[in-house]
């Protein structure tokens, strides 16, 4: 029986070799437009649930296409939103993207191991690219990808989408003009139970592991209160369902962070359990956070203040997708670029070493 997941894998290496249409001035040549057209790629639960809604919402761009290996799936879609039949693709036949005006932005929503090759793929067909976190599974992956990206002259964009809600801006903001003092300690925390067993995210080979998907979250919010880079890492792995969580697939992880200020993070992110907060340690009080990373309800306290922003889901994702389609409509950079992927993504993978290892491990 052919899975959704075996297709994939199997598309994923037919794709590598397929013929792209040499269309890359399309771009240059296509005349201005007050909202860009999206084609999500892979129409599983966050595109389903999520990004298809948040379009419906969204004033700078809009559902233009789909990319589907389900052709059951391919004519839901098609009657739900009014897809026309030629902005519908499969894998086989994605590449032919390249020579429709309708789609300017491919959002890659496929399992992380299936980002590299979709994007670099959508970069090749000469359109913007926006990829769900985690960007990659390795650092190369991620260079390669920014590097096609910047060769054929699109924008490239990552989903972190608490970068554009107001909530995390604000604190942000308020960490940024001192508000708490000189930050001296970060604890993080970003879980929930899983209790999937065949999910991608349960699968080492499709960039499986809790760290690569929640453990963003962490090391974001760690990343975001110091406004530093992380210079040494220590880690610790365990599952309490070796049976699921197998071959070195994590189901929690908790890490260390060393900053050059000398402040410290201690991050925590399980699909084995629930929780959700920050809390930011200065030396002039502290900032609270929580729950931190959910798509909505957060709120936060500080010194004499306190934040908190209401809105509904799918508020993010909407918010997410029009600055972006703002920025590349304005020829700006993107909020969270390709490289602020790759910085996770380098910690991941010391974090990964440390934990295998129990050394302290150097980030360059």
């Amino acid at each position: 029986m052919t899975t959704r997941r075996t297709f994939l894998q199997t598309a994923a290496l037919g794709g590598a070799s397929a013929l792209f249409s040499p269309n890359v001035l399309l771009g240059a040549t296509r005349p201005k437009k007050d909202r860009l057209g999206v084609a999500l790629v892979g129409l599983g639960y966050y595109s389903t649930d999520l990004l298809a809604p948040a379009l419906q919402q969204t004033k700078n761009c809009y559902l233009a296409g789909i990319v589907t290996g389900t052709p059951a799936k391919a004519e839901t879609w098609k009657k739900k939103y009014n897809i026309p039949d030629k902005n519908i693709y499969n894998y086989q036949t994605f590449d032919q993207i390249a020579n429709n005006p309708d789609i300017d932005v491919v959002y890659v929503v496929l399992p992380p191991s299936m980002h590299e090759e979709y994007v670099v793929r959508a970069a090749k067909a000469g359109k913007h690219v926006w990829c769900e976190k985690p960007m990659a599974i390795t650092a190369k992956e991620c260079q390669n990808m920014i590097d096609a990206c910047k060769k054929n002259k699109v924008s490239l964009a990552i989903g972190y989408r608490l970068h554009h809600e107001p909530n995390t801006q604000e604190y942000v903001k308020l960490l940024r003009d001192g508000k708490i003092g000189k930050i001296q300690m970060v604890s993080c925390s970003a879980g929930y139970r899983d209790n999937r067993t065949n999910h991608w995210k349960q699968t080492k080979e499709l960039g499986g592991g809790v760290m690569y998907d929640m453990g963003v979250y962490v090391l974001q919010g760690a990343r975001l209160a110091t406004g530093e880079e992380p210079i040494a890492v220590t880690a610790q792995q365990f599952t309490s369902r070796p049976e699921i969580y197998k071959n070195g697939l994590d189901e929690t992880t908790m890490a260390q962070l060393e900053f050059p200020s000398g402040a410290r993070a201690a991050v925590q992110t399980s699909f084995g359990m629930n929780m959700n907060y920050l809390y930011v340690t200065g030396d002039k009080g502290m900032l609270k956070m929580e729950p931190y990373s959910a798509y909505n309800g957060q709120t936060g306290e500080y010194p004499g203040g306190k934040i908190q922003h209401p809105y509904q889901v799918p508020f993010q994702q909407a918010s997410q997708m029009d600055d972006d389609a703002a920025s590349i409509m304005a020829g700006k950079p993107m909020l969270v670029p390709g490289e602020e992927g790759l910085r996770d993504i380098i910690i991941v993978e010391a974090i990964y070493k440390a934990a295998k290892s129990g050394q302290r491990v150097k980030i360059a």
